[in-house]
């Protein structure tokens, strides 16, 4: 579903990626674990083309992202035609960016009316199902500043699955909750998994990867150190990096 290959990303001359390969392949949760600085949110954001590379490419199920590629040159895509492949690939942020003038119900349904086209009938019936999904359907009319964090993230959630994305990325989905709220965040993510969403997940929640990942990919210095199943990163971690960071959480 997702290739990632030889990406690099600079900001004037700090190198935050260099050098990232990496597979994910359908119906698999890929947790990407490590420091903060280590280039695991700036490789969200270039494989929705948030974030432009610098050298290198990615494509999400064999389509080229933010760029088309002839001969041997790579030509930045319009706007227009980025704007409709990140249709495909949903993005959960940390601090949840819904739109505060807009209902619970609005908020789900905009992207499917706006960027799709969708009849406005389909798009409240769908956004209602998928309310319900993650556990919200009595605050369809609620307004974000209404909500608690856990409950904003949840209809996060459920904005970027009302697009059908074929990918969906988290960036730290739970980084900005309070420790009492993480668990039902997590649980929607867990229940998506469970449905064989392809899903990548940058967290800090090390239980939550050991539970729900099929693949863990532990980041440094803007390269991975190392990746693996769970078990094997977590409970016989290779990489002196690794090890020193998962002394200092576990």
């Amino acid at each position: 579903m997702v290739e990632v290959r030889s990406v690099h990303k600079s900001f004037g001359s700090l190198e935050v990626l260099r050098g990232i390969d990496l597979d994910v392949r359908t119906g698999e949760v890929t947790v990407v674990l490590g420091p903060s600085g280590s280039g695991k949110s700036t490789l969200l954001r270039t494989i929705n083309h948030l974030e432009k590379v610098d050298r290198g490419s990615i494509s999400v199920d064999g389509t080229l992202i933010g760029y088309r590629r002839s001969g041997d040159k790579l030509y930045e895509l319009r706007e227009r035609e980025v704007l409709k492949q990140r249709t495909g690939i949903g993005f959960v942020f940390q601090n949840f960016n819904l739109f505060p003038h807009l209902t619970v119900l609005e908020n789900v349904t905009e992207a499917p009316i706006a960027a799709l086209g969708r009849p406005r009938e389909e798009a409240v019936a769908a956004a209602e199902k998928l309310l319900a999904r993650v556990g919200l359907a009595d605050k369809a009319g609620a307004y974000p500043r209404q909500l608690s964090g856990g409950q904003q993230q949840r209809v996060a959630i459920a904005r970027a699955l009302a697009l059908e994305p074929k990918l969906l990325l988290f960036d730290e989905p739970t980084s900005a909750l309070d420790p009492e709220l993480v668990g039902e965040v997590l649980d929607v993510i867990k229940d998506l998994a469970l449905q064989g969403t392809t899903m990548i997940v940058v967290t800090h929640e090390i239980g939550f990867a050991r539970e729900v990942a099929d693949t863990v990919v532990f980041m440094d210095g803007g390269l991975i150190v190392e990746q693996g199943p769970p078990a094997e990163v977590l409970d016989h971690p290779r990489h002196e990096r690794t090890r020193a960071l998962l002394a200092k959480v576990l």
